[in-house]
């Protein structure tokens, strides 16, 4: 009982929970809003947060069904959340009873005159629940959770792996680690993590370079041995193919086998929030330069590289326009993690599936493509390009990659055998851990190395 009625009581958690479900429907992402939330309230409103936009388009069904008359805001937002909270699940965040009695509070304390009105909407729902929620899974926005644009475009792209793409979406995703490589090896902080009383276990996949550990449970990064030091960093497994690849041995007709050198002058292109240049660094001994077009988000990219011992310059512009910031140096290698959807990583940012509408897709390939098109004169013959988007729309992946290639002179460009191309978080991209212990499937990406030829 205890963990329900602590102070502060659940009823304002709910109601703080209630204004950022809002928020999200009003076009404002949790990355916003959250952060407006008291610290000491903010951990228990995201994971509320959380679990009631992965099922907010079911919650949306039932409330239609329970509420035909879409009730004002306020109340409505607090009645989403609660039929979410309440969804039917193997472990349900709080007892049924409690959720409902507290749901009432935070009306009383929202719009008092329609306590009443939620109260008799969350009572009935448990006594019809199984029929409610059947009858609202007809609908495939509430079945997967994802606006119907959304179900349609994976069901184009990917007619085996759909429903697999949208099921892993409304799982909660795996803490996974990366060891920095300059401070010690992956086993030697899983038993660092064991004796910290933190299960974990090192990732198996080569591509992730060595370096990946997941846990068991995820937990605050304050309770990470070394993270303050710079010894650990989060980043998904998917991610974690960035670096290496990038550095790596070529794999592609015409092209020297060899790694890339000590020294060799690399451009991240998108750099905030900073993880992708923080592992190049880790890795290798670069002359590094990363760029953002965002003041606010590249103070983070300063921010981890501080925190991880490292050095790069960096620089806010817009990489579209080198005339306002390249020196005229050609690079050696090119990152360009691109903006971009986040459609592959929407079980980490729920709320990316109900921000974004159909015409972002198209808007974000155009940028994509001018990134492209900008970037590549840039880079040295003989250097490497690392496209990446955290995106499973082929439209921001294959798609882009197959039109830039063709607009390309013949024999300029060759794509690198070792670009796993479209990642999904399913098990196609799982990896596995010691016998005994889950699988772990990484983010869903899209990654293509491109070879400048001359």
């Amino acid at each position: 009982m205890s963990r329900v009625y602590a102070s502060p009581p659940l009823s304002r958690t709910l109601s703080l929970c209630a204004d950022a479900v809002g928020s999200v429907q009003a076009g404002r992402s949790l990355s916003d809003v959250l952060p407006q939330v008291a610290a000491d309230l903010r951990p228990a409103v995201q994971a509320l947060s959380f679990e009631v936009l992965r099922r907010l388009g079911g919650a949306q069904a039932v409330r239609s069904q329970l509420a035909p008359r879409t009730p004002p805001a306020r109340v409505d937002h607090l009645l989403l959340s609660a039929i979410a909270l309440l969804w039917p699940q193997p472990s349900p965040p709080y007892p049924a009873h409690t959720l409902v009695d507290q749901a009432v509070a935070a009306a009383r304390e929202r719009t008092p005159a329609a306590a009443s009105f939620v109260n008799a909407v969350l009572r009935r729902f448990l006594r019809e629940r199984e029929a409610r929620v059947a009858e609202a899974e007809r609908d495939p926005v509430a079945a997967w959770n994802h606006p119907a644009w959304w179900i349609t475009r994976l069901r184009q792209d990917w007619p085996a792996q759909w429903q697999a793409l949208l099921a892993a979406a409304a799982e909660r995703p795996p803490m996974v680690l990366r060891v920095n490589a300059r401070r010690g090896s992956a086993a030697d902080y899983v038993r660092r993590l064991e004796a910290q009383g933190l299960p974990a276990w090192e990732l198996g996949d080569p591509a992730l370079g060595g370096k990946a550990v997941v846990l068991a449970q995820p937990c605050p990064v304050q309770q990470l041995p070394g993270f303050a030091d710079g010894d650990v960093s989060v980043q998904d497994a998917s991610a974690q193919r960035a670096a290496p690849l990038l550095l790596g041995p070529a794999s592609a007709p015409g092209v020297a086998p060899q790694p890339l050198r000590p020294g060799a002058r690399v451009l991240d292109a998108c750099a905030a929030p900073g993880g992708k240049t923080a592992h190049l660094l880790e890795l290798a001994d670069l002359d590094l330069l990363a760029l953002d077009n965002d003041a606010s988000r590249l103070a983070r990219v300063r921010e981890t590289l501080e925190r991880l011992r490292l050095r790069a310059t960096t620089v806010c512009a817009d990489a579209r326009q080198p005339a306002t910031w390249w020196d005229g140096q050609p690079f050696d290698a090119i990152l360009l993690d691109a903006p971009c959807s986040a459609s592959g990583v929407v079980r980490r940012h729920p709320d990316a599936r109900w921000l974004r509408r159909p015409e972002d897709v198209t808007h974000l390939a155009r940028a994509q493509d001018a990134l492209l098109q900008a970037l590549w004169p840039l880079l040295a013959p003989g250097g490497r390009l690392l496209y990446v988007t955290c995106s499973v729309f082929k439209a921001e992946g294959q798609d882009r990659i197959d039109a830039f290639l063709q607009r390309l002179p013949p024999g300029q460009a060759a794509l690198d055998g070792a670009s796993p191309g479209h990642l999904g978080p399913v098990a196609h991209n799982t990896a596995l851990g010691p016998p005994g212990r889950p699988s772990t499937a990484g983010d869903g990406f899209y990654y293509a190395l491109i070879h400048k030829l001359r």
